[in-house]
């Protein structure tokens, strides 16, 4: 596969990245067909095996998201700072604390918008529960198992 077309696939992996945070956006959708793309032009036996492998991760994932309670972003306070706030911090964690360091980062993210938004510690610590609760947990689920499946395919592009 050609430089020009690994960033292509990278581009539209970090599109599905940003895609899960963003309302309306199949960001899973995306990450796995940049998979599927890189999959079916490389044909190697691990290009297939995390082909497989990010299918069913990304199945049971959307089982554990039907699982959750539904979201609930209307009144809650959901600002595209908080969204981008914990977006960077999942990525940051991810890569800092080598894939553990994505919840602490995603939760993280959003206290700290919070407490820049809100100023005291307790207020922002009520505010990130009562975001996780609404919304957060299936968006960090989604968002977790992306950049396992991102995480992957940079470990065997880079290997491979």
């Amino acid at each position: 596969m050609g430089v020009w077309q690994l960033l292509l696939v990278a581009m539209v992996m970090l599109l599905g990245l940003f895609g899960v945070l963003a309302p309306g956006v199949p960001g899973p959708w995306l990450v796995w067909a940049a998979m599927l793309w890189w999959s079916l032009n490389e044909q190697t036996g691990l290009a297939w095996i995390l082909l497989v492998s990010s299918t069913a991760l990304l199945l049971l994932t959307q089982v554990v998201v039907w699982q959750l309670p539904q979201r609930r972003l209307r009144g809650i306070g959901i600002t595209r700072r908080m969204v981008t706030y914990a977006g960077v911090g999942a990525f940051l964690g991810f890569f800092l604390v080598p894939v553990l360091g994505a919840v602490p980062g995603f939760v993280g993210g959003i206290y700290l918008s919070e407490r820049l938004r809100l100023g005291g510690h307790g207020q922002a610590r009520a505010s990130t529960r009562m975001v996780m609760r609404a919304a957060g947990t299936s968006v960090l689920v989604e968002l977790f198992s992306c950049l396992l499946i991102a995480g992957a395919w940079v470990g065997a592009v880079i290997g491979g």
